[in-house]
């Protein structure tokens, strides 16, 4: 383990754009590609290779499906990944307390 526990932090979590999806989803459980492209400041090709990636952990769920004639695209936070967001909340705390070292 290194100094402070840095290396129990989920490096998925903790990029910069997997975080804000994270910390987003997690108040609200699901959201459209086009509210989470807004809440994150970030461009499609960008925000769509972050789900991938929080995809492929399985702490997100993607369901495509029309509305109308608009396609939709709904993320969707998955018991797993509210699992690892409150674990890497927890080990967050234990850091900034100064107690991972």
């Amino acid at each position: 383990m290194s100094q402070y526990g840095t290396d129990e932090i989920d490096p998925v979590i903790h990029g910069k754009v997997r975080l804000g999806i994270m910390a987003f989803l997690a108040s609200v459980g699901s959201a459209s590609f086009v509210v989470l492209r807004e809440k994150t400041g970030t461009t499609d090709g960008n925000l769509s290779s972050n789900l991938r990636r929080l995809e492929e952990e399985k702490y997100i769920k993607i369901k495509k499906s029309f509305e109308g004639r608009k396609p939709l695209t709904l993320v969707i936070l998955t018991k797993t990944g509210r699992a690892a967001w409150v674990d890497y909340l927890n080990k967050m705390l234990v850091l900034l307390n100064g107690e991972g070292n």
